[in-house]
């Protein structure tokens, strides 16, 4: 299950780990995009734009605990990187520990989170009904994603990913199921989500006992579960910036679906698909991060940093010859990704305006996500942190708003 990245070729370090970690976060959003699409087939505007907006909120959760689970992954790359073995088994304990508490705190948090989307009244209900399911539901959520971080760390990116091909099968099928079948609307979807999320845990929790079978000099004790004060900080202190970062990009653009959900239903269901379209596209860009993250921090913490140097170059070829390619693809398909979420055509209509502009973001983020990955490995998360900040604060909201 380790894998050492301090050898061989750049590039194909790159691929053999970035290409599974983009498969198993596409299978993670494909979750939400499964519960749009099947939604749509059965109900009206109004379910849809519940699950979208509804979704939305899951996936800045998301994407915040997988923020502070990165500390764990590049403090286990570094320890991986010096062969120091016992100390990567107290990174991991202190891991389950932080994680068992934060999931705890964030289920009776989050509940409190419900009512406060400004959701356009016909999808008050479903909305509502969606988040509670899914917030009960936040454990199962955080569990997954320590484990995935915490076999990322060790260089394995493949087991995170067949943990979550399982669960999202389960997910397809459960949506049919409580959504078509038994007509539950927004609570299926979220009904299915959450239960198939509890498969992906069982899966990695059977992954993860069998570490300490395996002979890796990796062996979790009881002791190791006791919190370390450096310890935590180290995780923290690369987790929370990333977190926080990540965090207020999904609430920047919470705060646009807001107004947006202000001028109408059709409006809000053209940004909800759109929004979940570019959480697909943006998964190269953040599969770039993860892999610069994981990759430099081994070559780090072994002192080979012209390496971790290198790492970071070849992501921002990748990345931004990937995001130019789908920015101008987009211009000429628009009208056909948007049509696959509705049949609307007002909705598809103002669907296709948005993303045909949105799009080139992807480009820019690739070279931004990269950077992000470098400074994360060198525990340095601060500055990505600040860079986002100030681009929300001075740039994306006042924009919307104005615009």
């Amino acid at each position: 299950m380790e894998r050492d990245l301090t050898t061989g070729s750049i590039g194909r370090n790159i691929l053999k780990f970035s290409l599974p970690y983009f498969l198993s976060y596409f299978l993670q959003t494909l979750y939400g995009m499964a519960d749009l699409f099947i939604i749509g087939q059965f109900n009206g505007v109004a379910s849809t734009t519940a699950v979208s907006i509804g979704s939305q909120v899951m996936h800045m959760i998301t994407v915040m605990i997988v923020g502070i689970a990165m500390g764990t992954t590049v403090m286990i790359g570094k320890s991986v990187g010096a062969k120091q073995k016992k100390e990567t088994s107290k990174i991991i304990g202190n891991t389950v520990s932080l994680f068992v508490c934060l999931s705890v705190v964030l289920t009776v948090v989050l509940l409190f989170f419900v009512r406060i989307m400004s959701t356009p009244q016909q999808a008050v209900e479903g909305t509502t009904a969606y988040l509670t399911i899914c917030f009960a539901g936040i454990p199962l959520i955080t569990a997954y994603n320590i484990i995935s971080s915490i076999f990322r760390g060790l260089g394995d990116s493949k087991s995170p990913m067949y943990f979550i091909a399982v669960a999202c099968g389960v997910n397809i099928v459960l949506d049919y199921v409580f959504i078509g079948g038994l007509h539950f609307g927004a609570s299926g979807a979220a009904l299915g989500t959450t239960l198939a999320q509890t498969i992906s845990v069982i899966v990695a929790l059977i992954a993860l006992i069998a570490i300490r079978k395996k002979d890796t000099g990796i062996s979790l004790k009881r002791s190791d579960l006791k919190p370390e004060g450096k310890t935590l900080k180290n995780i923290l202190g690369i987790g929370i910036p990333i977190s926080l970062q990540d965090g207020f990009i999904q609430i920047s653009f919470i705060v646009i679906t807001i107004i947006v959900n202000q001028r109408g239903l059709n409006d809000a269901a053209a940004v909800g698909i759109v929004e979940k379209i570019i959480s697909f596209v943006f998964l190269v860009p953040s599969s770039m991060l993860s892999a610069v993250s994981a990759i430099a921090a081994q070559n780090i913490g072994a002192g080979k940093d012209e390496r971790a140097a290198k790492t970071l170059k070849y992501a921002v070829m990748i990345s931004m010859s990937f995001g130019l390619c789908v920015a101008v693809l987009m211009q000429f398909i628009s009208n056909f990704v948007v049509g696959i979420f509705t049949s609307d055509a007002v909705v598809i209509y103002m669907g296709s305006q948005y993303i045909r502009s949105y799009i080139w973001d992807c480009m820019i983020a690739g070279i931004h996500f990269s950077y992000s990955g470098y400074f994360c490995a060198y525990g340095k998360s601060g500055i990505s942190f600040l860079h986002n900040v100030l681009s929300i604060v001075l740039i994306r909201i006042p924009g919307a708003y104005f615009a």
